[in-house]
């Protein structure tokens, strides 16, 4: 099939796809139409329909799609069918908590290393992975083939240390950082700042209050 530009907003619903996909499959689901996706997921049928054109359709006229079938090409665009493996730097609250999440692994991310400057902390265990200085970072990068590198660590050394990766062969970056990365053109880069999804909450919140007299 030829490339095509797929937008960004489509691709963002992937997960969400393959989510809802997968607890299908694992409840036995065999089939499922548009219509059905669309009441589970709270998308319109005819919106899944032109998200999954983007990629050739998958089902039938009259017949919808084989669940097993959608999960795995979909696991396939998203690169779910291949291994990825990852280190976090910053070995805080945050860094562990998604060094101990075990559901990367069912999706094909391997955590590999996990990076901090305090001193007090390397040595320690997260989940069988030994936290490891700053200083070794860019040679274990270098050395295991590591394609994504979470961030965790405060916005004022992000840039220079997301600067390192990227000049040793990190693919990736998952920045949890409170700042928007800015590097060279193929170092792929999904910025998470967790208070704008809380202050979207609030607005939404506000707003639901507003509409319904409930202030």
């Amino acid at each position: 099939m030829e490339e095509k530009e797929i937008s960004q907003a489509v691709i963002g619903r992937l997960p969400r796809y393959f989510r809802y996909l997968g607890e299908l499959k694992d409840e036995g689901v065999e089939r499922v139409s548009s219509q059905e996706l669309s009441e589970l997921m709270k998308v319109t049928a005819s919106q899944i329909r032109q998200d999954f054109n983007n990629f050739g359709g998958f089902g039938q006229q009259g017949y919808g799609y084989n669940v097993e079938f959608l999960y795995k090409e979909i696991g396939r665009i998203l690169g779910l069918d291949k291994k990825h493996n990852f280190i976090i730097v910053g070995a805080g609250n945050l860094g562990r908590a998604l060094g101990n999440y075990m559901n990367f692994e069912r999706r094909g991310f391997i955590f590999k290393g996990m990076f901090d400057k305090n001193p007090e902390l390397i040595g320690e265990d997260v989940r069988g992975v030994r936290i490891m200085p700053l200083e070794r970072l860019e040679s274990f990068v270098r050395e295991n083939d590591i394609d994504i590198a979470v961030l965790t660590i405060p916005k004022a050394s992000a840039e220079e240390v997301a600067e390192k990766l990227a000049q040793n062969g990190i693919r990736a970056i998952w920045n949890f950082a409170h700042v928007d990365l800015n590097l060279p053109e193929g170092i792929q880069v999904e910025n998470v700042h967790l208070s704008d999804s809380l202050m979207k909450l609030s607005y939404n919140i506000n707003r639901y209050m507003h509409e319904t007299g409930t202030e």
